[in-house]
């Protein structure tokens, strides 16, 4: 492990080609948030980021970030260095797209495989409108509190566990994993429906005795009409574990509605279902990066489904609001479910989240946004006596130059 800063270097010479750079960019972004929630405890993380931008030569972009964060949480305060998007993009002949690097990447569904990741990725647009896509990606170097993977009981330990410099390279990385995937999307099917489907699968490189390798096949159709957006997706798993195979099911339906108002505001349904553990072969649903599926409830969509209505609207051109309501529903009530909630409730429904944002931007290189909710089980059945959970949370946004 303590070689991974050299390759991390390599990784950097090797989207940092001696070229021409016919045009370049640089700025600088504060990115600062805090909250306050039920625990009584204020937690506060702020992150400088410098980037950089060039042209190279007339087929070649090159974009480089990196930042430093600094976090205030149990009350104690840390600070963290983090290479963040740094990618090659290079464009060939016949409509095709290569990109090298730390980029950003993200499944059909975007709750599977979502975030930064180093590694390859080719892109070409067919001759038929679609988009056709394959990529490999390495986790290992990633820092683990973005990265996000907490698949297993000893990755959600790690996740948990503090940075410690005296140990940075077995505190500070994520899970080594990789992810390999290929996607194909098309944009508009009879000028009107986009179907977007991939495979992805991720390979366990840790070294442990018990290896968790899994793999997903993932569709999903959007259909506008008129005012209307209709989302349909689904997600079938296969998981190897211990010479075992298992398999798992997730997806998701929605629809959106532009209202016929004076002003820019939508309303929308989604609705996000995972399969729990029924037996030895069908289990809990495991996405390889973790998403919290509510701004209260943090909790993995592992074992849980959601039903979520929201409604946003832009009152003037610099201000927005969001309102949401979400409620949560068991898929089993087995303790042994990872990473969902703690099972062995009296029921299945958990209850009931309630959630407000507002977002104020003067001008573009300003943005601050205000939210805060509370989520209660007195709406459900799980366990009605438990506490209220609650935060208030406050971020600003700054582009520097």
């Amino acid at each position: 492990m303590k070689y991974r800063f050299k390759y991390t270097f390599v990784l950097a010479f090797v989207v940092l080609p001696v070229f021409s750079l016919a045009a370049m960019d640089l700025g600088l972004i504060l990115d600062q948030g805090g909250s306050y929630d039920q625990t009584e405890e204020f937690q506060y993380s702020g992150m400088l980021i410098p980037w950089f931008s060039a042209l190279i030569g007339n087929n070649s972009d090159l974009y480089i970030s990196a930042g430093v964060s600094a976090k205030y949480e149990v009350k104690e305060w840390q600070a963290v260095p983090e290479l963040l998007r740094s990618e090659l993009k290079l464009r060939m002949e016949e409509n095709g797209e290569i990109k090298i690097g730390r980029m950003s990447y993200s499944d059909p569904l975007g709750f599977i495989a979502s975030g930064l990741f180093d590694g390859v990725h080719y892109s070409r647009d067919m001759n038929n409108g679609s988009i056709f896509g394959i990529g490999a990606w390495y986790t290992g170097f990633l820092y683990k509190k973005n990265a996000y993977i907490t698949m297993t009981g000893p990755e959600l330990d790690s996740y948990n566990a503090p940075v410690d410099y005296a140990n940075f390279s077995d505190t500070y990385f994520a899970p080594r994993r990789l992810i390999a995937a290929i996607d194909w999307e098309h944009p508009g099917l009879s000028e009107v429906i986009r179907l977007n489907a991939a495979l992805v699968g991720q390979f366990d490189l840790s070294g442990n005795d018990e290896l968790y390798h899994t793999q997903y096949l993932i569709a999903k159709t959007i259909i506008p009409v008129n005012n209307f957006v209709f989302e349909l997706g689904g997600c079938a798993e296969l998981i190897e574990n211990s010479n075992n195979l298992q398999v798992s099911l997730a997806g998701e339906i929605g629809f959106g509605w532009y209202l016929p108002t004076k002003i820019y505001d939508r309303l929308s349904f989604l609705g996000r279902f995972s399969s729990g553990k029924f037996d030895d072969t069908f289990v809990a649903f495991n996405p390889i990066t973790t998403e919290s599926h509510g701004g209260v409830l943090k909790s993995k969509l592992s074992g849980l489904s959601m039903l979520r209505l929201d409604y946003t609207a832009r009152l003037h051109q610099t201000f927005s609001i969001g309102l949401q309501s979400s409620y949560f529903i068991l898929s089993d009530l087995s303790p042994d479910t990872f990473g969902g909630p703690p099972g062995g409730k009296d029921g299945y429904f958990l209850g009931n989240e309630f959630y407000g944002l507002l977002i104020w931007s003067p001008v573009s290189d300003i943005q601050v946004k205000a939210g805060g909710g509370a989520f209660l089980p007195s709406l459900g059945n799980a366990d009605k006596d438990a506490d209220m959970l609650w935060v208030i949370n406050l971020s600003v946004v700054l582009a520097l130059f």
